[in-house]
C-alpha cells in the first residue's frame, strides 16, 4: 500500500490525487507509451500491434484455432476473426478445417510471415532494449514479482482482499 500523503493546507480538488493515484497512473503509462511505440514501429510493415501479436502467438502455436488466439490477445471472437481476415488478405497467414471437426479453423502462417517475423523481433528488441536500458537483472526481477503480485490481487476470487 502507497502510503497516504499529509493533506493538510492543501486545497480540496488536490488532496483527490493521492500517492496512489500517481504510481497507477505510472504504472499506466508506461503501456501506453509502448503501444504507441509498437504501433509506429509495425505500420513500417503494414501491420497493426495486434496484428503483430496475433503472427508471434500463431508462430508459436501452429494450428491454434481463433478461440485460442482470442484468448491469448484477450479479445473476442469476432474482433479476432477480423484480425484473420486482415492477415489473410496480406498473405501472411490462413485459416485450415481441423482434421477432426470441419466446423473449426485451425490458424497457420505463410511464408511471408515467416520472412517478416525476425524483422519484427528486432524492431521489439530495440523497443525493450529501449524501456529496459539501466534496469538491472535484480531491477526487472523485483519488479516482475511486484506486478505478478498486484496481478494475482486483481485476480477474481482472490483469498486475500485486503479489508474494507
Amino acid at each position: 500500500m502507497v502510503e497516504p500523503r499529509d493533506t493538510s493546507g492543501i486545497s480540496p480538488a488536490k488532496s483527490l490525487l493521492t500517492a496512489s493515484d500517481e504510481f497507477v497512473f505510472l504504472i499506466e503509462e508506461v503501456p501506453r507509451k509502448l503501444r504507441r511505440m509498437f504501433d509506429a514501429s509495425t505500420a513500417r510493415f503494414g501491420l497493426t500491434r495486434t496484428q503483430w501479436r496475433a503472427l508471434v502467438y500463431i508462430y508459436r502455436t501452429p494450428g491454434m484455432t481463433q478461440t485460442d488466439l482470442a484468448k491469448c490477445l484477450e479479445l473476442e471472437r469476432a474482433s479476432v476473426g477480423h484480425v484473420v481476415d486482415q492477415l489473410e488478405r496480406m498473405a501472411l497467414a490462413e485459416r485450415r478445417a481441423a482434421k477432426g471437426d470441419r466446423r473449426v479453423w485451425e490458424l497457420h502462417l505463410l511464408p511471408r510471415a515467416i520472412e517478416i517475423l525476425p524483422q519484427l523481433r528486432a524492431e521489439a528488441d530495440m523497443i525493450y532494449a529501449r524501456l529496459l536500458h539501466m534496469i538491472s537483472p535484480t531491477e526487472i526481477r523485483a519488479v516482475r514479482a511486484l506486478l505478478t503480485k498486484m496481478s494475482g490481487n486483481l485476480e477474481s476470487g482472490s483469498e486475500d482482499r485486503p479489508p474494507r
